[in-house]
């Protein structure tokens, strides 16, 4: 008798219970440590983006509020992780003066980043005319004529990193790029970019 109760005890439903939360607690850990050590090893650091050639082809605020205009930027996209590749998707990009948009948005391929590589993005942008509140549009005008324009290139996005067979989900993107260009009057084509103060990037 007294080895069917040592039995019995043995199975009690609270020892069942407690051998069940030790394992979920086992198991938590070791996929947590494991986190931690993909994170440590593969840890992505976010892209970086630079403009470096500025042509304009149209800029025309004759007729305000409606600018049109067509641009065309070369922006550098660089990887700088040794582990881990970037998907781009659903990329667009457009151009704004004092935070108002001056080209309507342009949708861009998607994008397969390498590790530790630098892509060139060379999209035009504009083509139609888009509305501006009056005193941008007169400020815009001011600018042109004194041949200096305080533009911001923006692109935005969702990426994904790949590190082996491990993906991420999906990102949200915003990269803002602030530049001032020298405008020469009556002229087009490839002009002087005087400052690319640098892209800030979003994750």
């Amino acid at each position: 008798m007294a080895n069917e109760k040592q039995f019995g005890r043995a199975y009690e439903p609270s020892n069942t219970r407690r051998a069940i939360c030790t394992a979920i607690f086992v198991f938590l850990l070791l996929a947590g440590v494991t986190a931690l050590i993909v994170y440590l090893v593969y840890r992505p650091e976010k892209p970086r983006f630079s403009v470096v050639g500025a042509a304009i082809y149209n800029l025309n605020t004759s007729t305000p509020p409606l600018i049109s205009s067509t641009m065309q930027f070369t922006i550098m996209t660089r990887n700088p992780n040794r582990r881990v590749s970037i998907y781009y998707d659903h990329l667009t990009a457009y151009v704004s003066y004092r935070n108002q948009a001056i080209s309507p948005l342009l949708a861009l391929p998607p994008l397969y980043h390498e590790r530790r590589k630098t892509v060139a993005l060379s999209p035009v942008l504009g083509g139609t005319a888009v509305p501006l509140q009056v005193e941008v549009a007169n400020a815009l005008a001011v600018d042109e004529a004194y041949g200096v324009v305080a533009l911001r290139v923006v692109v935005m996005g969702r990426l994904r990193y790949k590190a082996g067979v491990i993906r991420t989900g999906h990102y949200g993107m915003l990269v803002r790029c602030d530049v001032l260009v020298g405008l020469r009057r009556g002229s087009v084509d490839q002009l002087p970019l005087i400052d690319s103060r640098g892209c800030k990037v979003d994750i």
